[in-house]
């Protein structure tokens, strides 16, 4: 199947198959494709607090782009298969878990709260926790013990989620480093991707500064959602930050949320 033929239908005109809090999922060109687009809404709290950020989509479809690519490279299979424009993404069709993975490496958010730990302390090792996802119970902590009695993912499931939630901690880690970033924690969602009889599990989703905490190694400034969670303010100055230390953004470049534009892959 060529996933490069430079096919776009309008908007307008699509299947909208799903819509969330961030993004929406629209038909794909070709079977077992759907088209993912980035919104520029921000929510925090559940749903409780919600404002729109122009700009915001754009910067999360290139981080994201840029970081499913890199994994995709060092053959972490994911759902990711190009981007279409400033704020759509080309991905496979998965059955996501309702599952998010949050890897955490430094003491921060819900868990510096849930144990008093002093954010910013540096945790023994690498902590992988489970929530169940829904909007209604605000995403609750759930154990292996619940996932599997629920239905939601076998063991053997859990054990591939564990180990790529591993790899990509460990890849993150190092490319955020080199750029003067310290990954704090992240979370990630994972789907079964079919193909034939045969099934894997692959990262999905995305993977960008609204689902990631991400520090300044030197001044502990914060780059990610807790901009807007915490009411500091400065949130595109933030995004757009991290996608030029990545090298994804010129340094004169800014992240206006123009329509669509096709970038033939």
């Amino acid at each position: 199947m060529d996933y490069n033929k430079p096919r776009y239908t309008p908007m307008s005109r699509r299947r909208r198959i799903y819509e969330g809090k961030a993004k929406v999922l629209y038909e794909g060109p070709e079977p077992g494709t759907l088209i993912q687009h980035f919104k520029d809404d921000a929510t925090a709290a559940g749903t409780k607090k919600h404002e729109v950020i122009e700009g915001k989509g754009v910067l999360n479809n290139r981080i994201s782009e840029y970081l499913f690519q890199r994994l995709n490279d060092i053959g972490v299979p994911t759902h990711f298969i190009r981007r279409l424009n400033m704020r759509e993404q080309l991905i496979r069709e998965v059955e996501i878990i309702p599952l998010e993975v949050c890897v955490r490496n430094v003491a921060a958010g819900s868990l510096a709260t849930r144990l008093g730990i002093e954010e910013g302390t540096q945790l023994p090792r690498s902590i992988i926790e489970f929530y169940y996802k829904n909007d209604q119970l605000n995403d609750p902590m759930v154990s292996e013990e619940h996932i599997t009695a629920f239905g939601w993912a076998t063991p053997q499931e859990i054990d591939d989620i564990m180990a790529l939630a591993i790899r990509v901690n460990d890849f993150m880690c190092g490319l955020f480093l080199g750029v003067g970033i310290r990954l704090v924690d992240f979370k990630m969602e994972c789907g079964r991707l079919w193909e034939n009889d045969l099934m894997r599990i692959v990262v999905a989703d995305e993977i960008s500064p609204d689902s990631c905490r991400l520090w300044d190694i030197k001044s502990s400034e914060k780059l990610d959602k807790d901009r807007f969670r915490r009411d500091m303010g400065g949130l595109l100055e933030a995004y757009t930050d991290v996608a030029k230390r990545l090298g994804i953004m010129s340094e004169n470049e800014r992240p206006q949320g123009a329509g669509p534009v096709l970038v033939k892959g």
